[in-house]
């Protein structure tokens, strides 16, 4: 065997290895990918139940249901983390990714509307935000505006943070747009009823906020 033969083996063998730890390691990640996704709608369902007896809980000792909701808010937020990651992973136009965005839409809204039930009914004053952004048309700063409302969310735990594709093809989705007025423009937020488009920086978006709610936000619900 010549010199020229024995290194055109090793080079192939070389690279015969390298594509076959590639395609394994894409495999490998793709395998993870889709037990995300498992997990996550697996988890949608569980809350999705879990909202369902909040509202029974609503007919009979409203009030007694506040601890729970604040709950549920630290698991919509995690799930609503985990959602953006495997659609950051796969794409906005996945299929499952979709589907998934659909449900938990769903849950955020019914949330919403626990949370106004129990404002009327107790008397609370929770501070709730609506975030709408959009996929499809350009809007620069929505991933800013999206760190922001995490950040805050983060440091105050009972603040009522609800994120929407404005464009998502959803019925209920439709339905809260319409009865709340938002209009295009992104990123766009509803303040407790109060309306604001564009987004600048932290600071701005905290003089959205009604006066002292950011430092009692943690107690007042």
């Amino acid at each position: 065997m010549s010199l020229f033969t024995r290194n055109l083996l090793i080079a192939l063998s070389i690279t015969s290895a390298i594509v076959g730890t590639v395609f394994l390691s894409i495999n490998y990640l793709n395998s993870l990918r889709v037990a995300e996704l498992t997990t996550i709608e697996d988890q949608l369902s569980i809350d999705t139940i879990s909202l369902d007896t909040q509202f029974s809980l609503l007919e009979t000792a409203p009030c007694d249901s506040i601890a729970s909701s604040t709950t549920l808010t630290s698991e919509l937020s995690d799930l609503g983390n985990r959602l953006v990651y495997a659609e950051n992973q796969l794409g906005t136009d996945n299929p499952q990714v979709v589907r998934l965005k659909k449900q938990y839409s769903l849950l955020e809204i019914r949330d919403y509307i626990i949370t106004k039930q129990i404002a009327a009914t107790c008397g609370t004053k929770p501070v709730t935000v609506l975030y709408f952004y959009s996929n499809t048309s350009a809007c620069v700063d929505c991933d800013k505006a999206g760190y922001a409302l995490s950040y805050l969310r983060d440091t105050y735990p009972t603040l009522r943070v609800y994120s929407f594709d404005y464009n998502l093809d959803l019925g209920a989705l439709k339905t809260l747009i319409a009865l709340t007025k938002v209009s295009g423009g992104f990123p766009a937020f509803v303040v407790n009823g109060k309306h604001s488009y564009g987004f600048t920086s932290l600071e701005d978006l905290e003089k959205l906020f009604p006066k002292g709610a950011l430092a009692t936000s943690t107690t007042a619900q």
